[in-house]
């Protein structure tokens, strides 16, 4: 990819290590989304904080491994790295306890990140960087220093970590929502009225917190996104033998983000994101290495798709679709 066309991205929260049955792997959706965002040719940034423990360093070395852009990875000598205790279902689907009282809760603001964000194209925040006040700080003055910049809010909603006003000051700052269906009806749960209906929901919050766009992603069954002009895409997803969901759906931010900034059609940025989704879920964790030829392999396959039955009218199903940067 030339360097022109590259953009600029800030991935703010937590970098942290999933404690599997298997061992730790590093991730953390910010994390997550900010490798991949690499993988795809931006400048992908991630503002984070690592404890200088044992973990902190393997972060760090891990980090620079993978190639993501370090200048603002900050060290904390008081609290340790960020973790999470992950158990899977028989279904594989994660259930997370994530440790408080880290390193990744005490972000700190600094000019040379500041005068970043302002150059910014997109800055990428969730809520449970938000769970104590300096984050909820140190976030807040990033994104009022950034007011050309456009802003996602990834929610991520985990359990203890999140409060209503918290979502409510998150969709505040945001021009993108994206969320899984279960946080769809839990944000609409807070909102009044209530919206009942993926569709109706994209729809209704992007007009009622002035968003340009919402994506609701299904697992498998693919994609659902509305913009501000009143455009809307439904693409199925791709079946896939499931291996490790963790990290499918910042790689689908990834992807649908990647398309988006450069102006290319809802159904595009959803099936892209589709594909990387799918492509992470069918490998053991959340930063194995997938480049640009890869995903045009798997998108040069036939591959059996998944539909949404609420959405199955809307659906978009397009064969060996060809992506190009």
């Amino acid at each position: 990819m030339r360097q022109t066309l590259r953009k600029t991205i800030l991935s703010y929260g937590e970098t942290l290590w999933d404690l599997l049955s298997t061992g730790p792997v590093l991730g953390g959706a910010p994390f997550n989304f900010a490798y991949r965002a690499h993988s795809l040719g931006e400048t992908s940034l991630i503002v984070t904080r690592l404890g200088r423990d044992d973990l902190g360093h393997r972060a760090w070395d891990q980090i620079v491994a993978l190639g993501v852009d370090t200048r603002f990875v900050q060290w904390d000598s008081e609290v340790p790295t960020g973790t999470v205790e992950v158990s899977l279902d028989e279904e594989r689907n994660p259930d997370y306890y994530i440790v408080p009282g880290v390193a990744y809760d005490r972000v700190e603001v600094t000019e040379p990140l500041l005068e970043c964000a302002a150059r910014a194209d997109c800055i990428c925040y969730g809520t449970l960087a938000q769970r104590t006040p300096t984050g909820c700080r140190t976030l807040a003055t990033i994104l009022e220093r950034s007011p050309n910049s456009r802003k996602l809010l990834d929610i991520n909603l985990r359990k203890k970590c999140y409060t209503a006003d918290s979502v409510r000051t998150s969709l505040q700052a945001a021009d993108i929502l994206k969320l899984n269906e279960d946080e769809a009806r839990d944000v609409a749960g807070m909102l009044e009225p209530a919206t009942s209906g993926l569709a109706d929901f994209a729809a209704s919050i992007v007009e009622r917190c002035g968003l340009s766009h919402c994506v609701i992603t299904c697992g498998e069954r693919g994609a659902l996104a509305s913009g501000r002009e009143g455009e809307t895409a439904y693409i199925p997803g791709y079946r896939v033998p499931l291996v490790d969901p963790c990290g499918s759906g910042d790689a689908f931010t990834a992807g649908f983000l990647h398309l988006l900034l450069r102006g290319r059609p809802l159904a595009d940025c959803c099936e892209l994101g589709n594909a990387l989704g799918a492509m992470v879920a069918a490998q053991a964790g959340a930063t194995v290495p997938i480049g640009p030829d890869d995903v045009r392999r798997f998108l040069a396959q036939d591959h059996e798709r998944t539909i949404e039955p609420e959405l199955k009218n809307m659906a978009l199903v397009r064969r060996r679709w060809v992506w190009q940067n």
